[in-house]
């Protein structure tokens, strides 16, 4: 289940470091500059393999553009989002919206609350969770990290009985009736099935 968090990390560099004017400041390829010749054609080679549905491809290239991710940890990050879509029930473009509204799709983001990952989980309220995958730095392995926020929202929804509630407590802003925050991950939701819907491949 665990992946290569080394890759994954090297692979937000260009998340992570975004100016005010949206450009990147550092990119993947340029921080993997110092990869050896050999890990990098095999990067290379992998990274030329499509999704596995059209969809997720379409997705893929959308995401590794805005958010300046290279193609292949982009890849690996929508897929596992359709995987803990599945297995929670969930709609994967709902879950790929909450990534980006939460961190943006840099799997090392860290919030001031102690939020981690690409779906800003507090290790310690899901504890029980994380353990299942080996502990508490599995919060930060992407896989890892976007199964076990897929299970919170699910949860969530479940206990509180709509979408747009289970939203409102996953961002721990369930008294707001307002509903800010649902709102953003369903407008950022709508606008990834745009991107798929231009295509034409839903």
């Amino acid at each position: 289940m665990h992946t290569n968090v080394a890759q994954w990390a090297m692979a937000a560099v260009g998340a992570a470091l975004i100016s005010g004017s949206g450009e990147a400041l550092i990119t993947y390829e340029e921080s993997a500059s110092c990869v050896p010749a050999e890990a990098a054609a095999a990067e290379a080679t992998q990274s030329l393999a499509p999704a596995v549905e059209p969809s997720q491809q379409i997705l893929v290239e959308h995401l590794s553009r805005r958010y300046y991710i290279a193609a292949d940890a982009t890849r690996q990050m929508v897929g596992a989002a359709y995987r803990a879509a599945r297995e929670v029930g969930l709609d994967p473009l709902l879950v790929l919206a909450v990534i980006a509204i939460e961190s943006r799709f840099n799997p090392i983001a860290e919030s001031v609350m102690g939020a981690k990952g690409l779906m800003q989980i507090i290790p310690k309220y899901h504890r029980a969770k994380l353990d299942q995958f080996g502990g508490e730095q599995a919060v930060l392995d992407p896989e890892s990290n976007i199964l076990v926020g897929s299970r919170i929202l699910q949860e969530y929804v479940y206990r509180t009985g709509t979408l747009e509630a289970g939203l409102q407590f996953y961002n721990g802003a369930f008294w707001d009736g307002s509903a800010q925050y649902a709102q953003k991950v369903m407008a950022e939701r709508g606008r990834l099935e745009s991107v798929v819907r231009s295509r034409g491949n839903i």
